[in-house]
């Protein structure tokens, strides 16, 4: 089942009569599922379970719900405000069907957008934490994707939440896309609500009513995907308004594929077709050659893909002189709330110094 299929069946937009039995079933799973999550985090509420120190300090960047919320451009943003206020930091991230330092698709995106970071592939992250201190002299830790993964303690917990799917259609997996209960967000020091400019001011207005319902008084920042451009296989950069005079396919295999259409066409751009294949999809040349002849056949001039999938597709592309293909250049904008979170990060670096003074005296 791909993942647009699983989609339209958890959230009921499938309403043919073997879909909703499937549904019922989904639902008897997510009973079980969400009894587990709530279980495990009382084990570590109570102590029972414990998370390990890594002995520098560790910032999350997480979700709740699966598929993409922007957790990879969050991540990008946290590095370069460490970079700027000197620090060193590393990457903790566990890749998707990847073995310890393997680099696929995120983890290949977050180095060539964070050069001066190094970047850990572990699905172990107490494992990871050890090897960023030890071999890269880590002086902060960025945990990316790890709101559930507490087995190594973090000092500070960042979620983002999709403003377009904020809380996966309310119900965990497999009858939703919640990763746990909604009541997990009360254990987040921050939230960052994503494609801010996708939903309207009601939307909105539910949206925050409902996190400071589970979480009060919690800090809440609002950031969109601001795109620049294009960037070709050459580097070329092409700006926004040239890419509205062409017309363009469009392809992505990501959690969230209709925010990223939505972008494109809130940027005007011409969309003569697009594509869509699961999450952390891993491309063939065989595919990447189908992409340019259905794009030739719909009298595309430009084929446009994320970053992310330009990284696992750039290289297996046909070479074709009557289509130039692309990824769309984006990065995070905050419109609201930005110094809600730097100074949560600021006070982290600042009560490790003052500790450090302390102790020194």
């Amino acid at each position: 089942m791909n993942h647009d299929t699983y989609r339209r069946i958890v959230s009921g937009q499938d309403q043919r009569p073997g879909v909703r039995a499937l549904r019922v079933l989904f639902g008897a799973a997510a009973l079980v599922y969400g009894l587990v999550m709530r279980g495990r985090n009382l084990l570590f509420a109570i102590g029972i379970l414990r998370s390990r120190a890594a002995g520098v300090p560790v910032i999350s960047i997480g979700n709740i719900t699966t598929g993409g919320t922007g957790k990879t451009p969050l991540v990008i943003w946290l590095c370069n405000y460490l970079r700027n206020m000197g620090i060193h930091s590393s990457i903790l991230t566990r890749g998707y069907k990847t073995h310890p330092d393997q680099i696929t698709d995120e983890p290949a995106l977050l180095a060539k957008a964070c050069p001066d970071t190094d970047v850990v592939v572990n699905p172990n992250r107490v494992a990871g934490a050890k090897k960023a201190i030890s071999v890269h002299q880590a002086q902060t830790l960025v945990l990316d994707d790890g709101f559930q993964h507490r087995r190594l303690k973090r000092d500070l917990d960042i979620v983002a939440v999709d403003a377009t799917c904020p809380f996966g259609y309310g119900r965990v997996l497999p009858a939703g896309l919640l990763r746990e209960p909604k009541s997990g967000l009360s254990r987040a020091d921050a939230v960052i609500i994503t494609r801010f400019d996708q939903a309207d001011a009601e939307q909105m207005r539910q949206l925050e009513e409902k996190i400071q319902q589970i979480s009060p008084n919690i800090p809440i920042a609002k950031a969109v995907h601001k795109h620049t451009g294009a960037v070709t296989f050459q580097n070329e950069k092409l700006g926004l308004e040239e890419l509205r005079s062409k017309k363009i396919f469009a392809f992505c295999g990501i959690g969230n594929p209709n925010a990223f259409f939505r972008c494109l066409e809130q940027n005007d751009l011409s969309l003569a077709d697009t594509q869509t294949f699961d999450d952390h999809h891993t491309y063939t040349q065989e595919e990447m050659k189908q992409i340019f002849e259905r794009a030739i056949s719909c009298g595309a001039e430009m084929i446009l893909c994320t970053q992310k999938d330009w990284v696992k597709s750039a290289l297996l592309s046909p070479e074709e002189k009557n289509v130039v293909f692309a990824y769309l250049a984006m990065e995070l904008d905050f419109l609201e709330g930005l110094d809600k979170i730097t100074a949560l990060i600021d006070n982290l670096f600042a009560d490790k110094s003052e500790k450090n003074e302390t102790t020194s005296e």
